[in-house]
């Protein structure tokens, strides 16, 4: 049993860090790439500037998926680690929460939802105070910024719980509480805020990273419940 349930992680996990790589680079990394450019100086400051760190960014992207080494396959060997960890976490909660996955649609539709929920923790809440940022943009102390990371992934997928699990209004405004809570209690800042990347490549990089990751996220859950309901119903009990 235990063995059936983590291939069906795994294969899910898998198969969704591997899709997620032709995704960033058609979507993220060039802008990160744009973003070093800026950076380390490559980009004259004239009107031209973005053309000019547009054309750097897709050389260098060019010469990783060439070369097949550095860049690509860090990414490709990152997403599939990555993949199969949040896969084999989103089984872990689904089989303590008592969720079952019997065969047909359903089963997909409840691996969507938990998809859609874990990238609310993990990508959306997070971000609405500390979106993410791209290389040469002001940041704050990393320690800071893990600490307070961990803290609203953590109350936000209490603060989701209470929503989703329970039944009672009051615990459910407790949720939404325990979601804003981080946010008004606010994020760290960074001390210096001047930066040569241009704010556009921040808000562009900030809005496909989110939109990326919940396409990983829903791929997963998808493909995490399409598995999981392959699984004998008498094996997970």
């Amino acid at each position: 049993m235990i063995v059936r349930l983590l291939l069906a992680a795994l294969a899910a996990g898998l198969i969704a860090g591997m899709v997620m790589t032709p995704a960033q680079y058609v979507k993220t990394i060039p802008l990160i790439m744009q973003a070093e450019a800026y950076e380390n100086g490559e980009v004259p400051h004239h009107h031209g500037g973005a053309d000019a760190a547009a054309d750097a960014g897709h050389q260098h992207v060019q010469e990783d998926s060439m070369l097949g080494f550095g860049r690509f396959w860090d990414t490709v060997l990152a997403n599939l680690v990555a993949g199969a960890g949040f896969a084999l976490m989103l089984a872990a909660v689904a089989l303590l929460m008592g969720v079952e996955f019997p065969a047909g649609r359903d089963s997909i539709t409840r691996g969507l939802l938990f998809g859609a929920a874990a990238w609310f923790c993990f990508q959306l809440a997070p971000s609405m105070s500390l979106p993410p940022a791209v290389p040469g943009f002001p940041y704050a102390d990393l320690g800071d910024r893990q600490s307070w990371w961990v803290i609203t992934v953590a109350m936000s997928a209490a603060g989701i719980w209470c929503i989703a699990m329970r039944p009672e209004w009051l615990v459910k405004a407790v949720g939404v509480a325990i979601i804003i809570a981080p946010h008004v209690w606010g994020s760290p800042v960074p001390e210096d805020l001047s930066s040569e990347v241009p704010a556009y490549i921040a808000s562009a990089y900030a809005a496909a990273s989110l939109a990326t990751t919940l396409f990983f996220w829903l791929l997963l859950g998808g493909l995490l419940g399409f598995f999981l309901s392959r699984v004998p119903e008498e094996q997970t009990a």
